[in-house]
């Protein structure tokens, strides 16, 4: 009794230790200003001189709630171009593990970025950028969160976290090729490139003298078959591109770009008028698709009228005035009169939907956000004091903020007559549609993703019955199995293996109008209510799903965009071609698991949630942790670094490699139709 006595008072002695450690620190770090607040100290106050080498050191976030979470050695250095060379430097930060730093919503990554954002004395162009891009609907906007910074002790002023451009979900979320490769591995996607003008690591250049960097794979594990691959579907591309069939619908180069997405990076580099926006220019190819995907938009600091070297921006288009060479590949669109449509088309919806009101309503809630912390930043840095290529410098923050409006709301005027002055005379030739879908449309093997076109929220089921929802990379019932039935499509759903289904009664017809929302059930491709004709609209990637049977289009009820929202069976008009409602983007996500490719039972084993492999240099193990160990059922592999297999072992068991020589291994593993891989060096 004595004994237990002294075990649980040695234990309420280490809490109200723990406890009291954990108040100092929570007083001793507290916010600047209403915004959060970053501390770091690095290792020996070593101070950060490089942007290739890390410094360790700790860091401490103050929430909004005065919460105060401490991460242990992770990493800080410099990052930047010319941007480095300023009095308030920016900076890459590297968590030890990968961490939801920013909460739900946004990635899981061990690197972060920390902009300055010292030559914009908003301190809000990226942020307001990333903004309209999410008003137009891109599929990866960068985050912006700000916060005020402390480092090794010394006050550095207003910084914005935000992404890091990388592969992962919540970013660019694109196939993650397998590493290392295999004689079956599928090397068409995905990869992560972009026009860089500083022509950096990993790179090649154009016929055309585009220099294309590779970000991912990178190039410490890209392929030579992979180099060679994406190389030669660069250099295909721009030759159809610069070709004399270029206008052609189906032999130009309409077949290999995503339209919706390269309209969106031309709309928003010429909107806030980047004059590098064509100078670095991210896109990325999808595995099993021919189209390349453009953006995301990074790096508009200087946007907007904000650098002298390019004046009076807003009555000027970047493809004119703008540094770099992808406008080599966008004035040869603009010759294209099926481009000029599609870029004044867009334009004119935004600008309907208002897009305007949308950003300035953008600037007038961050500038209420940033109203203590600017004025804290500029107690240190000035604010009538020339940091970069600033155009003018005023004495008082809202001026800066007047400009900014001032500029948004001219320069698009301009745009909606620049655009309209780019159409050509001639009207419109419709492009002459396929008889029956094209089979390559859909490459089996993936999960897809039904995104509509105006909410973005996608096809679900919930307790049987087909609705809208928003988008969870967690939820399986938004993934389905796309096959192709003759001229129809047939499409199943990962979570049940049930098919899409129309169950409308009565009198059918294209224009008999029931409101019947669709629902799934047992998969039969004979039955017409489960066959569905995917039917492209406009040049945008968009598509309408109409039923064999009823002749009724798929509708999201009302363009609402709750949880939950009804989809239903409608009447087929007109209207296919216009409303937002009724038209979805097709977009691939996971693979199939290998014995899925066969089969409609598409039931695939969960991935672990939250599971990591660890490295215990102790007993020298390998082993892999998880909050649902019930989970780890699959079998992981060993790797020399050149991909000869030279152990396996069962997730859920401990691996000795305590045979193994030091240097650097690869471990590999599949769950739930993904193919994982990390790298651990063996000391």
């Amino acid at each position: 009794m004595k004994r237990l006595f002294r075990i649980f008072a040695f234990a309420w002695l280490w809490i109200m230790i723990a406890g009291n450690l954990m108040a100092q620190e929570n007083a001793t770090y507290s916010r600047y200003t209403n915004l959060p607040t970053i501390y770091i100290e690095t290792f020996n106050k070593a101070g950060i001189t490089s942007k290739t080498t890390y410094v360790y050191a700790t860091m401490w976030y103050v929430d909004e709630n005065d919460q105060v979470t401490r991460y242990d050695s992770m990493q800080i250095r410099g990052r930047g171009n010319s941007t480095w060379n300023l009095q308030k430097k920016p900076y890459r930060i590297k968590f030890q593990n990968k961490e939801k730093f920013l909460g739900k919503g946004y990635a899981k990554a061990k690197s972060w970025t920390l902009l300055a954002n010292a030559g914009d004395k908003t301190l809000m162009r990226n942020a307001v950028t990333s903004a309209m891009a999410e008003f137009m609907g891109m599929d990866f906007c960068p985050a912006y969160r700000f916060v005020d910074l402390n480092l090794n002790g010394t006050y550095l002023g207003n910084y914005q976290i935000s992404d890091q451009v990388d592969v992962r979900p919540h970013r660019v979320n694109i196939v993650e090729q397998d590493y290392p490769l295999s004689e079956y591995s599928d090397i068409t996607g995905g990869y992560l490139m972009e026009v860089d003008g500083f022509k950096e690591k990993n790179y090649f250049t154009t016929s055309r003298g585009l220099p294309i960097r590779i970000h991912y794979p990178d190039e410490e594990e890209i392929a030579a078959s992979q180099n060679t691959y994406i190389r030669n579907y660069i250099r295909d591309f721009e030759n159809v591109l610069f070709g004399s069939s270029f206008k052609d619908s189906l032999k130009g180069y309409r077949t290999w770009v995503d339209s919706t997405s390269l309209a969106h990076l031309v709309i928003g580099t010429e909107v806030s008028a980047n004059i590098d926006g064509y100078w670095s220019t991210y896109f990325y190819k999808q595995q099993q698709d021919p189209r390349l995907y453009w953006g995301p938009m990074w790096d508009y600091d200087i946007a907007y009228n904000n650098d002298q070297r390019i004046q009076g921006t807003v009555s000027q288009l970047m493809t004119d005035v703008g540094y770099g060479d992808t406008k080599t590949w966008i004035r040869r669109m603009w010759a294209d009169p099926w481009f000029a449509r599609l870029i004044h088309r867009r334009y004119t919806e935004l600008m309907e939907s208002g897009l305007v009101d949308h950003m300035h309503n953008t600037i007038d809630s961050i500038a209420n956000l940033l109203q203590e912390s600017q004025e804290l930043n500029y107690q240190k840095w000035g604010i009538n004091r020339k940091m970069y290529h600033e155009i003018v410098l005023y004495s008082s923050y809202e001026q800066y903020l007047t400009d900014l409006r001032n500029f948004i709301t001219n320069h698009t005027d301009y745009l909606t007559r620049a655009f309209t002055s780019k159409l050509p005379d001639e009207p419109a030739v419709p492009d002459t549609p396929a008889p029956e879908p094209d089979p390559t449309f859909i490459p089996e093997g993936y999960y897809y993703r039904l995104v509509n076109l105006g909410t973005s929220t996608l096809f679900d089921v919930s307790e049987g019955k087909v609705c809208g929802w928003a988008n969870d990379i967690n939820r399986h019932s938004q993934d389905w199995q796309i096959r192709q039935v003759g001229g129809y499509y047939h499409l199943t759903n990962r979570n049940d293996g049930l098919a899409l289904n129309d169950p409308t009664t009565g009198e059918v017809g294209p224009t008999v109008n029931t409101g019947t929302q669709l629902d799934v059930t047992e998969a039969d491709t004979l039955n017409d209510r489960q066959l569905w004709l995917l039917t492209p609209q406009g040049t945008e990637g968009y598509y309408n799903l109409t039923n064999k049977y009823t002749q009724h289009t798929a509708n999201l009820n009302g363009g609402r965009a709750d949880n939950g929202t009804t989809i239903l069976s409608y009447t087929t008009d007109e209207r296919n071609a216009v409303s937002n409602n009724r038209r979805w983007r097709i977009i691939p996500g996971d693979k199939l698991p290998e014995q899925e490719k066969d089969t409609i039972t598409h039931i695939s084993t969960p991935e672990p949630d939250e599971y990591a492999l660890a490295y215990n240099p102790q007993n020298q193990t390998l082993h892999f942790g998880s909050a649902t160990p019930e989970q780890l059922t699959f079998t992981a592999y060993l790797h020399t670094p050149d991909g000869r297999s030279i152990l396996a072992f069962r997730a859920n068991e401990h691996c000795s490699v305590s045979h193994l020589s030091s240097g650097i291994y690869i471990v590999s593993w599949k769950c739930g139709g993904h193919t994982r891989s990390v790298k651990f060096l063996k000391p």
